[in-house]
């Protein structure tokens, strides 16, 4: 289950690498624009501002997403859905996906059958967390194995920006890929240790899931220790580096609109 106000916490930071790739979409005008895995709809909402004619959607798998999503009211409709089932109508000329397909197993047959099903000329967009080679992975799955939780964690979920533009480019887009890294200066002031605090968001929520009570808070004590080895605090702040993928595609222009 998703909780809207532990994903909030830290939402600047998170926001951010929504904002740095939507800036690299080129759409004028779009008629419609999708955004895939839209969580608490903010973000998706913003969208708005930068193409005000175009008919918004936000999707989202969690129903407590989606209901703090249309809480806000606003011209977007919010919708619950499976990333996984998705088919572009022919009208979306932007679909953009932030920081979801790192949950969706084989979403890079999903990236080449959305690239096939968009009109010409749409843009495709998406970013990822690149950061599950940091310390704060490693260190989550060796804590993890630690309770047997081997099969819950992930490895490496995504791909280097050099094979998803490789992906692209053989579908026939135009590609725009890159990465980046964040280094996020954290507040260490309080009791718990602020990147186990940026965790619970997103990287932790399979491990509260899988279990106990009580087994969660001794899982999380042991995490946060090993969190403070890694990222020590220095002059009230934790620095915490955060590589992030990005890819910003163009479906093939038909032949008219080329003239």
């Amino acid at each position: 289950m998703w909780d809207p106000a532990v994903y909030r916490r830290y939402g600047a930071e998170r926001s951010r690498p929504f904002f740095d790739l939507v800036a690299r979409v080129g759409a004028t005008s779009p008629r419609a624009v999708v955004d895939l895995g839209c969580g608490p709809g903010e973000l998706t909402l913003s969208l708005a501002e930068r193409w005000p004619g175009a008919r918004l959607t936000g999707v989202d798998s969690s129903p407590e997403m989606i209901g703090k999503a249309r809480a806000h009211g606003g011209p977007a409709h919010f919708e619950l859905g499976d990333v996984r089932d998705y088919r572009p109508a022919a009208d979306v000329d932007v679909l953009v996906t932030n920081a979801t397909l790192q949950w969706v197993p084989g979403h890079q047959d999903l990236l080449a059958r959305w690239a096939g099903e968009l009109p010409a000329g749409a843009w495709l967009a998406m970013q990822v967390p690149g950061n599950f080679g940091a310390p704060s992975h490693r260190l989550l799955r060796e804590v993890g194995r630690r309770y047997g939780l081997g099969d819950v964690l992930r490895e490496a979920p995504v791909d280097d920006p050099a094979d998803y533009a490789g992906l692209l480019t053989g579908a026939g887009c135009d590609v725009d890929a890159w990465e980046t890294t964040y280094v996020h200066l954290l507040p260490s002031a309080g009791a718990e240790h602020p990147v186990l605090r940026w965790m619970e968001g997103t990287a932790l929520r399979p491990v509260k899931a899988a279990l106990d009570e009580n087994a969660w808070e001794s899982f999380r004590a042991d995490l946060a220790r090993e969190l403070a080895g890694a990222y020590p605090a220095a002059g009230g702040y934790v620095a915490f580096p955060f590589r992030r993928v990005f890819v910003v595609a163009r479906t093939a222009l038909r032949s008219s609109d080329r003239e």
